[in-house]
């Protein structure tokens, strides 16, 4: 691993130089290490595709060269790193209620694709997805593991609010809208799973290196 300044209150940790499986449990695996043994003034830790970005006070961190002691911190911390637990990675159920209201997009991927709506929302939930960031919002998850058959373009309009629990795709990822945000993606449904709660601890519901799937909700209406 390497650590380098990230502008003079933050140090970037290069995990690997690759965004496989592998890669994005030791992100995890070095951003749990950090989080259980704290160092004073750092105020934040960033998991990302490859890399985990530590954010710092200098101020609070009272000490003669900030960036010097909390890259001191994050090098120790990487001796206490362990394997992947052999349980493997968390693995979460997502229900969804593709197409209508809930899925706006999904008639227009179906054409772009060539596709039925029921086929394109039986790809979509047919293999897990792994996270591989967190962001752009809070909570809000990148997905790895989008079929290459469902691929598309991001809206030539963004909309001005997603609506939260909105599961949408864009180029070669997924994702899940934790919040009412302005967003790009195009959204094939909804979920009513709570991704972000700023009152849990941790309040994003997932993590680094979970594999999520997910699950068609079949309405009163059968639909």
């Amino acid at each position: 691993m390497l650590c380098r300044p990230l502008g003079d209150s933050a140090v970037l940790v290069e995990v690997g130089n690759r965004a496989d499986d592998e890669t994005a449990q030791n992100v995890h695996a070095l951003t749990e290490v950090l989080l259980t043994h704290p160092f004073p003034g750092v105020v934040d830790i960033v998991p990302a595709y490859t890399t985990v970005a530590v954010h710092f006070d200098p101020v609070a961190v009272g000490q003669r060269s900030p960036l010097a002691a909390v890259q001191s911190w994050i090098e120790r911390s990487c001796v206490d790193i362990r394997p992947v637990s052999q349980s493997g990675p968390r693995e979460w159920i997502v229900p969804v209620v593709y197409g209508g209201e809930f899925g706006p997009d999904l008639a227009w991927v179906a054409e772009h694709l060539g596709l039925s709506a029921t086929e394109v929302i039986q790809r979509h939930a047919a293999q897990p997805y792994t996270v591989r960031a967190i962001g752009f919002s809070p909570g809000f998850p990148y997905l790895a593991g989008l079929p290459e058959s469902l691929r598309t373009p991001r809206r030539a309009t963004p909309r001005t609010q997603v609506p939260a629990g909105s599961v949408g795709i864009a180029g070669s990822q997924a994702g899940i809208y934790p919040q009412a945000t302005p967003g790009g993606w195009n959204i094939l449904g909804r979920t009513g799973l709570r991704l972000f709660d700023p009152d849990r601890r941790p309040p994003a519901l997932l993590r680094v290196g979970d594999r999520v799937r997910f699950e068609p909700v079949v309405t009163e209406s059968g639909k």
